[in-house]
């Protein structure tokens, strides 16, 4: 989940009614007086075969507290971990979140990685009613690494005492600082100081690893060192991929995208999707983005030809493309390209389609390749956390939690502005400072949530290492684990980076 999805849901609750003084000072002072929590801690010990191999492991599911200079409780984060028995220290420990900001670890735990997963459908079809089969998943990275999944501060059952400030912890570098610091506890606690680290995370997950590795290795001399980053379905340079009227390179990274969705959904001819995906991203970086920044000045004869091509390559028509000034939004798009079908096209993983409540409108009413995935993914983490590991608690599982993303702070340095955010600069500087470092990228072609040019983009420009990157890419969009085949292949790309160490 990513940072526009979050805005959306955290817009629908903007209004709050003012109280007193005496009625909000209240509660703060009752705060104050209550006991810190009890940190739970639940564990369970397992079995089961994966990566070929059979792995008993023990599952635990504990609660880190964090508090303030003077001791008091602030926050209390939940960590998942799965570590091979009897434990053996000179395994590699894999620490995992997801993104939003705002999104459980659930997605890559219940979906990826862990040691079960929920089947729901693999071919972009709505997951529909319970009961949703919570299945052994062989593809959990178990046998080649320790995993531990982190639901950081607003996520999953992760949550902010009563009276904390949400603005400590809640944001781009305040958050990073908190997830630095259970990782740092769970290293010590474990005994795992000298094990190879992996970390890493999916959509602002990916933003997430780049802060959390800057709080380990680039901002004291108590460093942390790291082995690997691990960045699935990747948001760096948010300003790349912002539609604000004026930034033309928001319609260039997304454009690719589009090709290769028109491809899936037999718009366009192309000999595969890798062939649409490359040959869009030349036309897009090179004719079109001269075309965009050309604006008003652009010749009519060479916006005919561009007009021509765009059509050709997007499945839209010259007539729509012409009346959008060869614009055409994310939004836009998922309701124009089969609305001769009566259909729109998924946001998160653009192979899902729905039907809108009618088929007059610019964008469509929801995006089909969430609401077809979520309610299979809440029940199986609760089911897993509560009823299998025996986490007691009356909190609500936040899938994604709308509090963080309507308090975020979006700004490196926590001044609250943040005009252009990129935040690619910290990969690059944490792989030229750790000559071992390697980063993985792994993209989904039907993915408008992180377009995969853009994550191409943000890592491929200057001061970011090239040697050390391994690119792979998937035949379904943003979780590209949902599809059974890139579920085994994702897994399998991965295990072998961490092999390769």
């Amino acid at each position: 989940m990513n940072a526009r999805f979050l805005a959306a849901l955290a817009a629908a609750s903007t209004f709050a009614l003012a109280l007193p003084t005496a009625a909000q000072d209240a509660p703060k002072a009752e705060a104050a007086a209550k006991p810190a929590p009890a940190a739970q801690v639940r564990t369970r010990d397992l079995a089961g075969t994966f990566g070929g191999q059979r792995i008993a492991y023990r599952a635990t599911i504990a609660d880190t507290i964090l508090a303030d200079e003077a001791g008091k409780a602030e926050a209390v984060i939940v960590t998942t971990s799965y570590v091979k028995t009897p434990m053996d220290p000179s395994r590699p420990v894999f620490f995992i979140y997801n993104g939003g900001p705002g999104s459980g670890s659930v997605w890559l735990q219940m979906g990826a990685f862990g040691p079960k997963r929920v089947a729901i459908p693999s071919d972009a079809k709505d997951d529909g009613a319970p009961p949703y089969p919570l299945v052994d998943n062989p593809e959990s990275l178990l046998d080649v690494a320790d995993l531990v999944f982190i639901d950081p501060p607003g996520t999953g059952f992760s949550h902010l005492t009563p009276g904390t400030d949400p603005k400590k912890y809640y944001g781009l570098r305040q958050d990073g600082r908190a997830v630095a610091t259970v990782i740092r506890r769970w290293i010590n606690d474990n005994g795992r100081w000298n094990s190879p680290k992996f970390l890493g995370g999916e959509s602002y997950g990916t933003t997430r690893t780049a802060m959390v590795a800057d709080e380990l290795e680039g901002s004291t001399y108590n460093d942390v060192g790291l082995n690997g980053l691990i960045l699935v379905s990747t948001i760096l340079d948010f300003g790349a991929e912002d539609t604000t009227p004026g930034n033309e390179m928001a319609y260039v990274v997304t454009l690719p995208n589009m090709a290769t969705t028109a491809f899936y959904h037999g718009k366009v001819q192309g000999a595969s999707v890798e062939a649409v995906a490359e040959e869009a991203r030349r036309f897009a970086i090179g004719p079109f983005a001269t075309a965009l920044l050309k604006g008003q000045d652009l010749p009519a004869e060479e916006r005919a030809s561009v007009r021509r091509e765009l059509s050709r390559l997007t499945g839209l028509s010259e007539e729509y493309l012409d009346q959008a000034n060869l614009r055409v939004t994310d939004q836009r798009f998922y309701k124009e390209l089969l609305r001769d079908r009566g259909l729109t096209v998924g946001r998160l993983d653009s192979r899902y389609t729905g039907t809108d409540y009618d088929n007059a409108g610019e964008t469509p009413d929801n995006d089909p390749s969430f609401y077809g995935i979520d309610a299979g993914y809440t029940a199986a983490i609760n089911s897993w956390a509560r009823e299998t590991l025996g986490y007691k608690t009356d909190r609500e599982y936040q899938a994604i939690g709308r509090e963080p993303g309507r308090n975020w702070d979006w700004s490196l340095d926590g001044s609250g502005r943040a005009a252009y955010l990129n935040v690619a600069p910290l990969i690059g500087q944490a792989l030229r400072q750790n000559s071992q470092l390697r980063l993985f990228n792994a993209q989904g072609y039907y993915d408008f949530a992180t377009p995969f040019f853009g994550a191409e983009y943000s890592l491929k420009r200057y001061g970011i290492p090239q040697d050390r990157i391994t690119w792979k890419y998937y035949d379904a969009g943003h979780m590209m684990y949902i599809r059974d085949e890139d579920r085994a292949k994702l897994s399998a790309d991965i295990r072998a980076f961490i092999r390769a160490r």
